[in-house]
């Protein structure tokens, strides 16, 4: 069970739950959570990168980056404050309640950054590290195999696409690829594909699944129509 962290400096606390609208409502209120925000942003943009660091010492600059975008991104801040219960604690104008504000992914997110700007405050990054770290092992795993399927599929698709566009160009029709011969154990099957234009074959290519035989048919038709 996931849990908010405990405060010593309670005005910290609510502080990072105070937006804006909040206090145009309450005269004796006059600090909102918008400093706080930013500097959480920066705090879990460092925890983070030195979590994937540290978890994929396999991954480049590049896929780390990207990786670590997706683990602090709105989106995923939003769902890590619907987890933590944060809707119900945020304190908001009649307004901004009124127009779905507890449920608003935008402002979840700026809340959950606030709350880790203030603990950073109240108990130091340690503290920080070892709340967030759970909330991060929950989704990183999850998030790199969706990033890796992504760019398998665009790539996939890259040397497809660029043979569709040819054979469109050439021929005014698209290629067709067959599966010609699947070999070995279930669990170590290669496949062999082929790629025709008009009847004619263009490239022949194999892989461990379907769709990496037919884009190595289509690499090959791409290197013998000049295009490779």
């Amino acid at each position: 069970m996931l849990n908010l962290p405990t405060f010593k400096n309670q005005q910290l606390w609510l502080c990072a739950l105070t937006h804006r609208s909040y206090i145009n409502e309450h005269s004796g209120i006059n600090e909102h959570n918008e400093r706080l925000e930013f500097l959480g942003d920066a705090i879990l943009a460092f925890v983070a990168g030195e979590f994937l660091y540290q978890r994929y010492p396999h991954l480049s600059e590049a896929q780390l980056t990207r990786l670590r975008a997706k683990l602090v991104d709105e989106t995923q801040l939003a769902r890590f404050a619907v987890q933590l219960g944060i809707g119900e604690l945020m304190r908001l104008g009649k307004g901004a309640i009124k127009d779905g504000g507890r449920e608003n992914p935008a402002l979840l997110s700026d809340t959950f950054e606030a709350i880790i700007g203030a603990y950073y405050l109240d108990a130091g990054v340690d503290a920080v590290r070892n709340f967030v770290h759970p909330l991060f092992q929950s989704v990183a795993d999850i998030l790199m195999v969706s990033q890796s399927e992504v760019a398998t599929t665009k790539n996939l698709l890259d040397a497809k696409n660029r043979f569709q566009q040819w054979a469109l160009a050439e021929f005014s029709q698209n290629p067709e690829y067959i599966i010609i011969e699947e070999s070995g154990p279930d669990h170590a099957k290669e496949f062999t594909a082929q790629v025709k234009v008009q009847g004619i074959v263009y490239g022949v290519g194999r892989g461990r699944r379907k769709q990496e035989a037919t884009k190595a048919a289509a690499e090959e038709a791409l290197k013998k129509v000049g295009l490779g």
